[in-house]
């Protein structure tokens, strides 16, 4: 299988380079797949690369707004090279198909002009190749650095080379080489640091000092060339580079974007900087610029990944927090999921027996989103495991977790929670911490809200939770659900709402829990069309059978 890559410009413009492999290849914004694009109008899994009779093929996973190639939508597209993929928006990813052969040659027909026509230019052209290939092969970013060093001076005939980066306002050695390919002390380096600061400050393009005493760049009169032991000194800017798209890369002018410095010295013969070694220099230049802003962006992705790897460990153990069964058959059953808007998420819910003879249930939705609201959720998971389980205790449960939460998040998070039990003669007590008005559907598609008995808890010390009991129907269902389903939106930014959540009860009020749970979810799922959740959406539904209390 002949490797092949994408060229991924984000919408930022940064350029970066992405093998195709392995193979399926999906892509999309969960953080699963192998190219994760960082994008909330591209679909969870949009589209995949797979390899068939000899050639890659690009697949649309029925996302919502589509894959195009080279401008046309496709539903199966087998790739050439060259060929451009987006996603239905002008501001979104581009990605350039290639195969990795290609990149090797575009630095060659870059190179190769500027090279030839000189008899000298045979070790030049070597050197610049290896620096091609390593670009194409080399996993360390050292290691294209060094070749970067060797072929700059192979062509300019200078002794040894030294490549520095910038760190805040220092230059710190990265690379020191000599002509033969040998290591090279950081000492080694007479001319000062400030000096090469200076110039690179005062001078963009390529810089050259030949003969000239140091003492007119601010050196000591005793620092001149003749006291170094210098013929000859060529420093070669490193500047911070943009894509600005999966062909071009334009340099950045700005005094402030000089992320380093190629420098060359000898002590016997001048460099040699005639105009076709000028033009293989600048390339080099370029290139060693482009591939360091390409080790940043990669360390960034790195990063990146790194948290979205530590996410999806938190979401599995997130999940493991959710009751690993429902009962299904008996006098109580049960029916739930919690769906985070990201990887990890701010709802959480608990069913559980206390005895033969009841059930407890508990739905909570933090305040906020992201990693605290996640950890705040499993916290009250916890806290609540260690509340009392007594039904007539229902609100000292909940005063005793507000002033837990208040101890810890001093106000800056709260809690809305409904915390109920069923008995099997069909009592049902509650409370309700500000939480969304679940609703309690009949057989014949009446329904009653459960109205809020209590502040939020992680609000006031002080607030108190007051207990409601009602008795159940055979046959009646509680819906609990956080409002996240009710503030599901379309693709106009409208809210999926309480009357359409009433609508579905009431048309599939004869149904079990289990299937008005799904119909509940694909109601808003549909309505929705595959936009991106803007919040967690938590739905229990539970259910009254005294007749199959046997």
């Amino acid at each position: 299988m002949r490797p092949a890559l994408l060229i991924v410009v984000n919408p930022s413009g940064n350029r970066s380079r992405m093998p195709v492999e392995p193979v399926p290849f999906t892509i999309g914004r969960n953080a699963d797949n192998q190219l994760v694009l960082r994008d909330n109008r591209i679909s969870r899994t949009h589209a995949r690369i797979w390899f068939e009779n000899g050639e890659y093929v690009i697949e649309d996973l029925k996302s919502r707004h589509g894959v195009f190639v080279n401008g046309v939508r496709i539903e199966r597209h087998v790739l050439a090279d060259s060929d451009h993929i987006e996603f239905g928006f002008a501001d979104s990813y581009k990605l350039t198909f290639s195969f990795e052969d290609r990149e090797l040659n575009r630095i060659l027909d870059q190179i190769v002009p500027a090279a030839s026509g000189q008899t000298s230019n045979l070790g030049k052209l070597r050197a610049l190749v290896e620096v091609a290939r390593t670009l194409q092969s080399a996993l360390s970013i050292d290691d294209v650095l060094t070749a970067v060093v060797d072929a700059a001076l192979a062509v300019t005939g200078t002794e040894r080379g030294f490549l520095l980066l910038k760190r805040g306002k220092d230059l710190d050695m990265k690379v020191a080489r000599d002509c033969a390919g040998a290591p090279l002390a950081t000492d080694d380096l007479k001319v000062p640091m400030s000096v090469i600061n200076r110039a690179l400050s005062n001078r963009r393009e390529l810089l050259s000092m030949s003969f000239d005493p140091l003492e007119e760049q601010g050196v000591r009169p005793e620092s001149t060339i003749a006291n170094l032991e210098l013929r000859s000194v060529v420093c070669v800017p490193l500047v911070r580079v943009r894509t600005v798209n999966a062909q071009e890369t334009s340099i950045l002018s700005a005094a402030s974007e000089t992320v380093g410095v190629l420098y060359m010295d000898s002590r016997g013969a001048p460099a040699d900087l005639s105009h076709g070694n000028r033009e293989l220099l600048q390339t080099l230049a370029l290139e060693a610029s482009t591939v360091l802003e390409n080790a940043r962006l990669l360390e960034e992705e790195r990063e990146k990944n790194r948290l979205e790897e530590e996410l999806n460990i938190a979401r599995r153990i997130q999940e493991g927090l959710l009751p690993p069964a429902l009962p299904r058959e008996g006098w109580f059953r049960a029916a739930g999921s919690s769906v985070p808007s990201a990887q990890v998420g701010g709802d959480c819910f608990d069913i559980r027996q206390l005895h033969s003879n009841a059930w407890l249930t508990i739905v909570a939705d933090v305040s906020g989103k992201g990693v605290s609201s996640a950890l705040l959720a499993s916290l009250l998971q916890g806290a609540f495991l260690l509340a009392s389980d007594d039904p007539s205790r229902i609100d000292a449960a909940l005063t005793s977790v507000n002033r837990h939460l208040l101890e810890r998040t001093r106000g800056e998070k709260y809690a809305t929670v409904f915390y109920g039990t069923i008995a099997a003669d069909g009592r049902l007590q509650w409370a309700n911490a500000g939480h969304c008005t679940p609703l309690l559907l009949h057989l014949d598609g009446r329904m009653r809200s459960l109205r809020t008995t209590g502040l939020p808890l992680g609000m006031l010390e002080i607030a108190q939770y007051s207990i409601e009991t009602l008795q159940l129907e055979p046959g009646d269902k509680l819906v609990i659900y956080s409002d996240g389903v009710t503030e599901a939106e379309d693709a106009e930014n409208k809210f999926f709402g309480i009357e359409r959540l009433r609508a579905v009860l009431r048309d599939n009020a004869g149904d079990d829990c289990a299937a008005l749970h799904g119909r509940i979810m694909d109601a808003v799922d549909k309505y929705a069309d595959g936009a991106v959740l803007s919040d967690d959406v938590t739905l229990v539904v539970l259910e009254y059978r005294p007749e199959a209390a046997s």
